[in-house]
């Protein structure tokens, strides 16, 4: 099994709300990447565990929320580890999205 691909995204939200903008967001992020299908979400306090589907090959990670960042580690199959770098790009460009406007959604 590989190392698993980590992204650590800044936030100025605090815990609670970056926790609610997850939980609220994570479905329309990934509904607007065609390749990406999450087969199972699930949270205990400020953790996520996920399962997600691409290409054909499944991928888990999980989502560790904290006062001031969001660490997101996503163990990937070796057939998408060729697509490691763009996959982080992607994640860390999701996250700031969700996380970076200051006004409530």
């Amino acid at each position: 099994m590989s190392a698993p691909l980590v992204v650590s995204i800044p936030h100025r939200l605090g815990r609670e709300e970056a926790v609610r903008r997850l939980k609220t967001g994570l479905g329309r992020a990934a509904a607007s990447i065609p390749v990406m299908q999450v087969e199972e979400e699930s949270w205990s306090g400020d953790s996520m565990n996920f399962r997600i589907r691409a290409l054909g090959q499944i991928a888990t990670g999980q989502v560790d929320v904290a006062d001031d960042n969001v660490k997101v580690q996503v163990v990937l199959p070796w057939l998408l580890q060729r697509f490691a770098e763009m996959a982080q790009a992607t994640i860390r460009k999701r996250g700031q999205l969700l996380l970076g406007k200051d006004t409530k959604s």
